[in-house]
């Protein structure tokens, strides 16, 4: 991507690159994001499910809390990761959007386990509760997947300009 004199910055440095690489928690965030997204698609048809019939209430609620804490499990992680590459546990420039949407989605889920445990709404309620959560954490998502292919491109941009002797370019990212 040409710059045409704008500053451009890279996702990564080359030392933040390193440390992502050589960080275990590179991969158990490589292991939750896709069982993340799996039981997400098992609970929203679930629930749509309920919704459509009023019938599995039970299993749907129980998707929904299991979806609930794998989400605060890759959230916890996700942090140390953030902190162990670039030296903060969340907002760091990098990834500042990505972060702030996901306190809506941590905001969304938790307020439907309140919601749940309080009886602060009925079943339909928490059902529509949990599918708005449920988009809001697909939004969050594909910000994340977008990112990091971009990422990924640029890095293998970069590979090819350095063994063909060129100069390496930087990937814009909006901060």
């Amino acid at each position: 991507m040409p710059s045409h004199g704008k500053k451009t910055i890279s996702l990564y440095t080359e030392e933040e690159r390193k440390r992502r690489d050589e960080s275990p928690w590179t991969i158990v965030q490589g292991v939750l994001a896709p069982v993340q997204f799996i039981v997400f698609l098992v609970s929203t048809w679930l629930v749509i499910r309920y919704l459509a019939t009023g019938e599995g209430y039970f299993v749907a609620t129980v998707s929904i809390v299991v979806k609930t804490l794998i989400l605060y499990t890759i959230m916890i992680t996700g942090s140390i990761w953030e902190k162990v590459v670039f030296g903060r546990y969340l907002f760091a420039p990098a990834f500042f959007w990505e972060d702030v949407f996901s306190m809506l989605v941590l905001a969304l889920h938790t307020a439907y386990l309140v919601a749940l445990f309080t009886g602060a709404l009925g079943a339909s309620g928490l059902m529509i509760l949990a599918l708005a959560a449920y988009l809001a954490y697909v939004v969050n998502a594909a910000q994340f997947v977008l990112k990091l292919r971009a990422a990924r491109l640029q890095e293998q941009a970069n590979r090819a300009k350095s063994q063909a002797g060129g100069k390496t370019g930087d990937m814009e990212f909006a901060q």
